[in-house]
C-alpha cells in the first residue's frame, strides 16, 4: 500500500515536471515570435531612417557647397580648425601644417544609399609638396560587415615626401621621436598603428569636424570645456559652503544641548 502511494507520488511529480517544461517551451516559443516581430519592425524603421537621411543629404548638399565657397575666402581655415580640435591637433606635424596652408576645401559625402559607405575629400591648391589636387579616403561597407578602405596614392614632388614621417628630437631628451605625417593616413599600409587610426580619424572628421567646423575655427570647444570646468568648480564651492553651514549648525545644536 505504501509502495503504491509512493509510485503515485512519483508519477504525479513527473507529470507536474512535464507540465512545467511544456509551459516553458511554449513561453519561449511565444517570446521568440515576439522578438522576430520586433526585428521586422526595427528593420522597417532602419529602412525609413535611411530614406529620410538620403532626402536630407540632398537638402544639405547645396548648403555645404555655399559653406565651402565662403571658407575658401578665410585664410588657413581648415588648418586652424584642425589645430583647435582636441583630437586632430596632435596628428599634424610641423611639415603637415605647412601643407595644410594649401588646403582649399574639405568635403565629406555619404554613398547614395547612405549605408554602404562614405568618402572624405581634401582639395588642395597647386603647391610645392605634391602633384595631386585631390586626396580622397573612401570607406566601403559590405553586407557581410567588412570595411574596404582605399586612399589616394600621393604623388610627392622630389624631396617633398613626408608620408614615412620624420625624426624630431624631444626637448630635454636625446632620444629622437618619430612623428608620423597625417598624410600617411591616405596610404595603404600594413602597420598596425596606422590601421587602427583609419576609422578613428575618419569618424572624428565625419561626425564631429565636418558638421560644424566653425566651432573649432572659433575655438568654441575649449570655451565650452572651460565653462563646464567653471560650473563644476562653482558647484564644488557651493557644496563646500553648504557643508560648512551644516557643520556650524551641528556645533550650535551641541552647544545648546550642553547648556
Amino acid at each position: 500500500m505504501v509502495a503504491d502511494k509512493g509510485k503515485k507520488l512519483k508519477v504525479t511529480e513527473e507529470e507536474e515536471t512535464d507540465h512545467i517544461d511544456g509551459e516553458l517551451v511554449i513561453s519561449i516559443e511565444k517570446l521568440q515570435e515576439l522578438q522576430d516581430e520586433l526585428e521586422k519592425i526595427n528593420e522597417q524603421a532602419s529602412d525609413e531612417v535611411l530614406e529620410i537621411e538620403q532626402k536630407y543629404n540632398e537638402v544639405r548638399r547645396p548648403v555645404y557647397t555655399k559653406r565651402n565657397d565662403i571658407i575658401k575666402c578665410i585664410p588657413d581655415f581648415w588648418l586652424t580648425a584642425f589645430l583647435s580640435h582636441p583630437a586632430l591637433c596632435d596628428l599634424l606635424t610641423e611639415d603637415d601644417q605647412k601643407i595644410f596652408k594649401y588646403l582649399d576645401s574639405l568635403h565629406v559625402e555619404d554613398s547614395k544609399d547612405v549605408k554602404s559607405g562614405y568618402s572624405i575629400t581634401f582639395n588642395f591648391k597647386e603647391n610645392p609638396h605634391f602633384e595631386d589636387t585631390k586626396l580622397i579616403k573612401t570607406f566601403t561597407f559590405s553586407d557581410e560587415g567588412t570595411t574596404k578602405i582605399t586612399g589616394t596614392d600621393i604623388k610627392w614632388k622630389e624631396g617633398m615626401g613626408t608620408a614615412n614621417g620624420s625624426n624630431h628630437e624631444k626637448k630635454g631628451n636625446k632620444r629622437p621621436l618619430a612623428e608620423l605625417s597625417f598624410f600617411s593616413w591616405f596610404a595603404e599600409t600594413e602597420q598596425k598603428e596606422i590601421t587602427e587610426l583609419h576609422d578613428e580619424v575618419a569618424e572624428i572628421i565625419k561626425e564631429d569636424l565636418w558638421p560644424n567646423p566653425l566651432k573649432y575655427f572659433n575655438n568654441e570647444a575649449d570655451e565650452e570645456d572651460s565653462d563646464a570646468d567653471e560650473d563644476e568648480e562653482e558647484n564644488g564651492d557651493e557644496q563646500d559652503d553648504d557643508d560648512d553651514d551644516d557643520a556650524e549648525d551641528d556645533n550650535e545644536d551641541d552647544d545648546a544641548e550642553d547648556n
